[in-house]
Parts: structure tokens; C-alpha cells; sequence
């Protein structure tokens, strides 16, 4: 028996089955701490639904609702039309939490179709770049060269052959008030970008880099540092977009090489065995410094 009092109990409670360093799990909690228990929460199919609400279990304190892969921004938009009907405008926070594959692949369409018609949500992605929940499938979020089960390196492939979709990108072109990109690695960026999303009227948008220690092959104790090395890398700025406009960047006092990074995944340990590997490396080496030049993220 909880024994918790209503207002001291964790908005996303303790004793769900995620893993042990999950990625997912320290979003939810540090979204949940920034936007409070006023709130409405869509999720769809993948790894934060299955592990936190096993029937008849769910490690949700605040209003829930689980819905398809590919239509969980318009469930999103139909909560805040609702609320709108019952005069209930902009009280209660209507939020989607939804993982990579539901958001740059299966879900795009109704994404893309709820910031046209300017709902006022938050959509938040958890990117943990690849499909996880299902046996680690690329998905459009799964960046260049990693290996998955439906992209292996191999004599003919060096992993995942394209790159990631820029979706915080496509979001800015739909005329979001508000983008912002962050990482699990540094929970006080997520819970004030997340804030000031569900802060401002329209459709906001977050996306947040979620290191997987399953997915992407590391010790469960490294997944705020891996999250920080992506940072520091150059390879995930973190980023604010007000209206268009670039309004805030996380600088860099020392950017390091993106070895460093990437030795410490299974998912790329084959750059570090071939030739051709080499040659990647440094492929992805200039994506990390064009990132650099073009957010200006060195001090």
C-alpha cells in the first residue's frame, strides 16, 4: 500500500519496468517536474508506454492516455479542442511524449497536421534513435553510420546509410512559436525549455536526446555521460527557436573530437575496425564541426 499523501507522490512513480539507466524514464521525470499535475498526457506505442503501464499497472500520477503510433498528435489536438468546448482554454496543459518512431517516422503526418491548425500543445520527442521498444530498427531519428538490426555493418554497409531528419527543423518551418533541443544529460536545460513550452501559447515543440544503454551499447551507469559527450562533441547542439529566430545556444568552452563519442557505443564500435571506417569518422567529425560553425556553439 502507498502511503504517500496526493500531493507528495511522484508525478511518475517508481517500481516501472524500464531499464536500469533508462533514458525515458529520467525525461518523463524531469518533464513531469517542470510542467506539474495539471496536465493531460498522450503517449503513443513504444518503449515509455510499454514499460510504464504493464496492465493493470501504470506508473502514471497524472492523466494518461495511450494511443497509436502514427496518431497521437491528433488524439493531442482533440484533448485541447475538448478543453476549448468546456471553456477550460489554456488551464490544464495538454503535453504528447512520444519516442523517435512515432514522432520523425509514423507520426510525422499528424504532427505535421496539428502545428498547421496551431493546437495548443506541447509535443515533447524522447529520441533514443532507433526503434527500441521493438529490437533496436532504424528509424529516420537513427544517425548516419550507427548499427541497428535493419541497418548492420558489414563488407557492403558501414551501418546506417542516411542521416538523421531534422524534425525541430521542420517545426520551425510550420511556424512553431517556440523549438527547443535539449538532452537527458542536463536535467535543469529539459525542465526549463519544457516549462517555458507549455508556457507559450501555440504549438511548442522539444525534442530531447535520450541515450539508450540498450539501443546503442553502453554500461547503464554511462548514460548521462554519453548525453554530455554528444553535447561537447558538437553532435547534439542545444538549441532554442523563438519564433524563428536562433534565441539561445548551449556554448562549448572546449569542443572535443567525436571519437570520443562514438568509442564508447557498441553501435559504432565497426568505425574502429576497417578502413573505411576511418573515413566515417571523419565524416562525421565535419558534421559535428559544421554544427559548431553554424550555431556558433564554441566560446
Amino acid at each position: 500500500m502507498n502511503q504517500r499523501s496526493p500531493k507528495t507522490q511522484p508525478l511518475f512513480a517508481p517500481g516501472h519496468r524500464g531499464c536500469a539507466g533508462c533514458c525515458n524514464a529520467m525525461a518523463v521525470k524531469f518533464i513531469l517536474r517542470a510542467i506539474g499535475s495539471d496536465c493531460i498526457v498522450a503517449t503513443p506505442t513504444g518503449c515509455t508506454e510499454v514499460f510504464s503501464t504493464p496492465y493493470p499497472e501504470s506508473a502514471w500520477n497524472v492523466p494518461w492516455i495511450h494511443s497509436l503510433f502514427d496518431n497521437i498528435a491528433a488524439v493531442s489536438s482533440g484533448i485541447e479542442s475538448a478543453l476549448k468546448a468546456l471553456g477550460r482554454e489554456g488551464e490544464t496543459k495538454v503535453v504528447t511524449i512520444a519516442g523517435d518512431g512515432a514522432t520523425v517516422d509514423i507520426g510525422l503526418q499528424a504532427l505535421s497536421g496539428a502545428f498547421e491548425r496551431g493546437h495548443n500543445i506541447t509535443y515533447i520527442c524522447i529520441d533514443n534513435e532507433a526503434y527500441m521498444n521493438t529490437g533496436v530498427q532504424r528509424s529516420s531519428g537513427t544517425p548516419y553510420a550507427a548499427s541497428t538490426t535493419t541497418s548492420p555493418p558489414g563488407k557492403r554497409s558501414i551501418g546506417n546509410p542516411l542521416g538523421k531528419k531534422n524534425v525541430p527543423e521542420i517545426m520551425v518551418a510550420h511556424g512553431s512559436p517556440y523549438v527547443a533541443t535539449t538532452s537527458v544529460a542536463y536535467p535543469k536545460d529539459v525542465m526549463r525549455k519544457v516549462k517555458k513550452a507549455v508556457e507559450t501559447r501555440g504549438p511548442t515543440y522539444v525534442h530531447i536526446q535520450a541515450p539508450c544503454t540498450t539501443g546503442w551499447g553502453f554500461d547503464t551507469h554511462l548514460t548521462v555521460e554519453i548525453g554530455k559527450l554528444a553535447v561537447k562533441t558538437g553532435l547534439w547542439p542545444l538549441l532554442e527557436i523563438t519564433n524563428g529566430e536562433i534565441t539561445g545556444v548551449h556554448r562549448i568552452r572546449k569542443k572535443l573530437p567525436v571519437e570520443e563519442y562514438l568509442r564508447r557505443q557498441r553501435r559504432y564500435r565497426h568505425l574502429f575496425t576497417t578502413p573505411e571506417g576511418e573515413e566515417v569518422i571523419r565524416e562525421l567529425q565535419e558534421i559535428a564541426d559544421r554544427n559548431a560553425e553554424h550555431y556558433e556553439l564554441e566560446l
